[in-house]
């Protein structure tokens, strides 16, 4: 389909897309659309920054039309993506003011949301929390609900909103059509498909699970994260999205950054609803370059300006990767990201890995045991004693052997024992001397003996000297 022109809409929404720049529909709406204009369930998965909120508000707003007594329904995770969702649609709606929305989302002034309510909505765009606010309260009615999209469901879930996406189902109509969308499907998801639609479509555009093609990626091991971002923000053209795990990390990177007059604000789930309206808002506007987030911003965030993402903080889930990753080359643009990799985020960078690609992962880690296993070329653990240690590291007793003590510790002394066990896993190679360590030395003891001892007496002595001191001064008062 080289048009819009080609669908089942009324005219004035193709109008609302050209004034809109919506030319060509993507993938997921050429495939999405039709069905969804069919009256079926759709389950869609597609790259983030493919036009999944098209794919289902476009239809969305046709059925509206087709049926001036029912009502829709979109439920977002965040609070960003519903102001997203419900920005998309009032430009759509443009041409046709007859449809109402309503946004309903938490932080956002409750009298505001109750007058828009009182308007009649026809499209009511929320989080599930506001949304069942409203519903204990009887401030809204969705008994003529017939219309359901569930957008970045993985997120919801992940949120824990399960409970109330259930509680919401029992207000709607019980004839209705559902679609389900997400930029990725773990299993979690399919549970859900069985509660909530019927004989759904699926459709999936693209490759699930990998970060858009031209997003080129960098990944940098560090032991300084921040000592690496000063290096890397001058280098940067364009606007930039750093993410941070905590609140408390955003305000502090933030602030460090203005200190050395980077032009930088930071907006997490701890700011007021206002607040992050108004980050986001300059933002978009560009009147500074660098915005610090946590994940709040991972999803939602259409801003085309965006060219670079750093991942300051690899993330804890790694479905979020692809998120953070998909804010930069929306559409057919291009950008970057750049991802700090502690060594204590190495199990989580291998996670990400994994779930980007388990085949290549499966296969590149089949055999590698590198982590396990202590490397015998590797001079350090030798060169770091030696350096604290006179002639060249010996010690009086220590057996040579090759040019090197045959043991440097307990620990490196199973490393060393003897050929038979070189071949053996590193924990494997423990076990196997395990019951030469069982208990201490006698000398062992004695030693650990007389060092506690020490350290009571030392202990007493700090106390009777405490003790004296007060004496002291109480005879210099008297």
């Amino acid at each position: 389909m080289e048009n819009f022109d080609s669908f089942n809409i009324p005219q004035w929404l193709k109008d609302s897309l050209k004034n809109m720049g919506y030319t060509t529909p993507t993938p997921i709406q050429q495939q999405s659309i039709p069905a969804i204009l069919e009256g079926k369930d759709v389950l869609g998965t597609a790259q983030t920054g493919t036009g999944k909120t098209g794919a289902f508000l476009i239809p969305l707003l046709s059925y509206l039309e087709a049926n001036p007594s029912e009502t829709g329904l979109i439920l977002t995770p965040t609070r960003e993506l519903a102001i997203q969702v419900n920005t998309v649609a009032m430009q759509m709606l443009k041409t046709n003011p007859k449809v109402r929305t309503a946004l309903l989302i938490g932080g956002d002034p409750i009298a505001k949301q109750f007058f828009q309510l009182k308007q009649k909505p026809r499209l009511i765009i929320g989080t599930p929390g506001r949304i069942n606010d409203h519903l204990s309260r009887a401030s809204v009615n969705l008994s003529k609900t017939s219309f359901v999209v569930l957008d970045e469901t993985d997120r919801m879930l992940d949120m824990g909103f399960g409970i109330q996406i259930d509680e919401i189902f029992k207000y709607v109509a019980t004839k209705k059509q559902t679609l389900l969308f997400s930029a990725t499907m773990p299993k979690e998801i399919l549970k859900l498909v069985d509660n909530y639609l019927v004989a759904p479509l699926k459709i999936s555009a693209g490759v699930v699970n990998t970060v858009a093609p031209k997003v080129s990626q960098k990944i940098i091991k560090t032991k300084e994260k921040y000592a690496e971002i000063l290096k890397l923000l001058p280098e940067l053209h364009g606007t930039t999205l750093i993410f941070v795990r905590t609140q408390r990390g955003a305000d502090s990177l933030r602030g460090h950054l203005r200190q050395l007059e980077f032009k930088a604000d930071a907006i997490h789930g701890g700011l007021g609803q206002g607040k992050r309206t108004s980050v986001l808002r300059n933002f978009r506007a560009k009147k500074f370059n660098i915005l610090v987030a946590t994940d709040v911003a991972s999803r939602g965030l259409d801003i085309d300006h965006i060219e670079n993402v750093i991942n300051y903080d690899i993330p804890d889930n790694p479905e979020d990767y692809i998120h953070r990753i998909g804010r930069t080359a929306r559409g057919d643009k291009e950008g970057a990201s750049y991802s700090f990799v502690s060594p204590a985020e190495e199990v989580k960078w291998r996670a990400v890995q994994k779930f980007l690609d388990p085949e290549a992962f499966k296969k590149d880690n089949s055999n590698d045991d590198s982590r396990w296993k202590p490397n015998r070329n590797n001079n350090s653990n030798r060169n770091k004693f030696a350096r604290n240690k006179p002639h060249g590291g010996k010690h009086e007793g220590d057996t040579w052997q090759n040019g090197k003590p045959k043991s440097w510790s307990p620990r490196e002394n199973n490393f060393n024992r003897d050929d038979k066990h070189k071949d053996k896993p590193f924990g494997e190679r423990n076990r196997s001397h395990q019951g030469e360590h069982k208990k201490p030395s006698r000398g062992n003891r004695e030693q650990v003996a007389r060092r506690d001892e020490n350290m009571a007496n030392g202990a007493l002595d700090k106390i009777k000297n405490l003790f004296a001191m007060n004496k002291r001064k109480e005879n210099k008062k008297d």
